[in-house]
């Protein structure tokens, strides 16, 4: 176990946890087999570990050991008639959005930063702006290489008949290595943004705004102010987009304009301050249909333009709480989740509003299903917080709906196999040899 260093300050990306952790993080993938037999015959709990952009605890691995994988970054093969490329895990979607951008291609489906990789991303199936026309990113991955703790390295197919594929798309890491994958790109004709910015005024506002524009735009998402009441509960602002027809390709992306140097102190995000930034916010863009050419970084990863965000939300962190629920009940649990948050003053002016397509992702534990998805970032109050989030879980579990485990901080066992009826199945693909936070939490209460 000497290639492990011991390392007590490895947060999640929300800040709530820190944790010791046995780090090691090879240069090679060759390396890879020896250092998870090394961890088996040690008895300690392994995971790969990539740029760290979980909120909660699935990517942390408290007293066990973290595989950092960002030094398996490299590009393997790329096919430009099939737009089929190969990378190892650990590569970056910003180093993968380079790449594909100088071959006018993007990816066919990206979170809201570029700073995560491949393996995590596929860990995490994660989604983005176009899931009603690209569903989640697993339905782009053509192939995996796994390696498992035994030593044995697997390649799986999407027609994998053991469902070990199913398994790890959106398996958490907890199935094994992910060591490269092969990836489908798709052709753009510009990197800039054809958008339309419009403020709703309400909940009925949102919902018909986002049927209207499914059909004609491949990217939709809208901001909410959370704490609005009243005949105001829920209004914000619908942004959606095309890649022009024609523009230019812009081969670079830029860094961060900003960096938040150190924590906030505590009391900058309170209930006055939210509802005070949340209301001039709507003010600001509410006055009209505003049409605009928006390059790609700023309209796909606006927080990456400023480094260390999540510091703005203090020492103690934050939560962010992410749910979906199903078309059948998405007006009525929205609703009374932005009434619940809008009584509790707890506000966030991160607050996410979006519709999930129909398209099924291919993971047993994906998060993504048709319906509504509302993401929040609270800042970590203690009791105050957690009962509130408790209250959404009430919601989000009579409406038959579900939590995003990669932001998740707190799931009981209760609400994750009510919202993941397949985790039976996933359970029989786990490794022994990995662990994380999450999945102890989940084993154990």
């Amino acid at each position: 176990m000497s290639n492990f260093q011991y390392a007590d300050d490895i947060r999640s990306w929300g800040g709530v946890l820190q944790a010791k952790h046995h780090v090691v993080a090879p240069a090679w993938r060759d390396e890879l087999t020896s250092l998870v037999l090394a961890g088996r015959s040690a008895n300690l709990s392994l995971l790969a570990s990539g740029l760290r952009r979980s909120y909660g605890v699935s990517g942390l691995n408290p007293f066990g050991g973290l595989i950092d994988m960002t030094g398996l970054d490299r590009i393997i093969a790329f096919d430009h008639a099939t737009g089929i490329l190969s990378a190892e895990a650990g590569i970056s979607f910003a180093a993968l959005i380079e790449f594909a951008l100088t071959r006018g291609f993007f990816l066919p489906v990206t979170p809201g930063t570029r700073f995560v990789t491949l393996g995590g991303a596929i860990a995490n199936d994660i989604h983005g702006k176009n899931h009603h026309r690209n569903g989640t990113l697993g339905r782009w991955i053509r192939g995996i290489h796994l390696l498992r703790t035994d030593g044995r390295e697997i390649e799986l197919t999407t027609d994998d008949p053991t469902g070990l594929f199913a398994a790890t798309v959106g398996g958490l890491g907890l199935t094994g290595i992910i060591t490269r994958a092969k990836i489908e790109l798709v052709p753009i004709t510009s990197t800039v943004l054809d958008t339309e910015t419009i403020a709703f005024a309400n909940l009925d506002d949102f919902f018909a705004l986002a049927a209207e524009s499914e059909a004609a735009f491949e990217y939709t998402v809208a901001w909410v102010d959370c704490l609005a009441t009243g005949a105001d509960l829920g209004r914000g602002i619908f942004m959606r987009g095309n890649h022009a027809q024609f523009g230019p390709i812009d081969m670079k992306l830029g860094g961060p304009r900003f960096k938040v140097p150190v924590p906030f102190p505590g009391f900058v995000l309170n209930r006055y301050s939210v509802r005070a930034f949340n209301a001039f916010y709507f003010w600001h863009k509410s006055h009209a249909r505003r049409k605009a050419a928006i390059p790609l970084a700023p309209f796909f990863y606006p927080l990456d333009g400023i480094a260390n965000w999540n510091l703005i939300y203090g020492r103690r962190g934050m939560y962010q709480y992410q749910s979906a629920v199903p078309p059948q009940s998405q007006v009525q649990a929205t609703r009374e989740m932005l009434q619940a948050i809008s009584a509790s003053g707890l506000g966030s002016f991160l607050s996410v509003l979006k519709t999930f397509g129909s398209l099924p992702s291919p993971g047993l534990l994906s998060f993504p299903c048709e319906g509504t998805t509302l993401a929040l970032d609270f800042p970590n109050q203690g009791v105050v917080t957690l009962r509130l989030m408790d209250r959404l879980d009430e919601i989000v579990l009579r409406a038959g709906g579900r939590l995003y485990p990669a932001k998740d901080g707190r799931m009981s066992v209760k609400i994750f196999h009510a919202g993941y009826p397949q985790a039976p199945e996933f359970m029989k693909h786990v490794d022994p040899g990995l662990s994380s936070a999450f999945w102890e939490s989940i084993k154990n209460d």
